[in-house]
C-alpha cells in the first residue's frame, strides 16, 4: 500500500519535472549547475559526421587517432556497441576521437571504406586505416583495440 502511494506521488510529479519537448525548447544558456552534464569527456571526444568534407576535415586530416563507427539506426548490434565504444573512447581522455557515420545518410563513405556490414569500426591514424573490426566487442576487446591504436 505504501509503495503504491509513493509511486502515485512520483507519477503525479513527472509531467511537471520533464523538460519541454519539441520545437519550443528555449535556446537560453543553461544554468551553471547543468553545464557539467553537457560537457563530459564523452561529448568532446565523439562527434557525428555531417558530410564528406566534414569527414575529410575531422577524421582524415586529424592529427589524433580517430575511431570511426559505421552504424545504422535500424541496427540492433549498433545500438549496443555505440554507447560501449563511446564510453571506452571517453576513458582515453582525449588521446583518441570517435566519429559516428550513419551508413544510410553517408552511403558514399560506407562504399569508399568498403563497409559491407554494420557495425563496422575503423581505426584511423594520419588518414590511413590501421585496424578494423565488424560486429560487437566486449569492453576488454575494445580497450585493447584502442590501446593498440594510441600506442599505449
Amino acid at each position: 500500500m505504501a509503495q503504491r502511494l509513493v509511486l502515485r506521488r512520483l507519477l503525479s510529479l513527472t509531467p511537471r519535472t520533464l523538460p519541454p519537448q519539441g520545437p519550443l525548447v528555449s535556446h537560453a544558456p543553461l544554468a551553471p549547475h547543468s553545464r557539467a552534464f553537457g560537457t563530459s569527456a564523452g561529448c568532446r571526444s565523439t562527434f557525428n559526421v555531417q558530410d564528406g568534407s566534414d569527414f575529410q576535415d575531422r577524421v582524415v586530416n586529424n592529427p589524433k587517432p580517430v575511431v570511426v563507427d559505421f552504424h545504422a539506426q535500424w541496427c540492433g548490434p549498433c545500438k549496443i556497441l555505440g554507447p560501449r565504444l563511446e564510453k571506452m573512447v571517453a576513458k582515453q581522455e582525449g588521446k583518441v576521437l570517435m566519429a559516428k557515420v550513419d551508413i544510410d545518410d553517408h552511403t558514399d563513405l560506407a562504399i569508399e571504406y568498403e563497409v559491407s556490414a554494420v557495425p563496422t569500426v575503423l581505426a584511423m591514424k594520419n588518414g590511413d586505416v590501421v585496424d578494423k573490426f565488424v560486429g560487437i566487442k566486449d569492453e576488454d576487446q575494445l580497450e585493447a583495440f584502442l590501446k593498440k591504436l594510441i600506442g599505449a
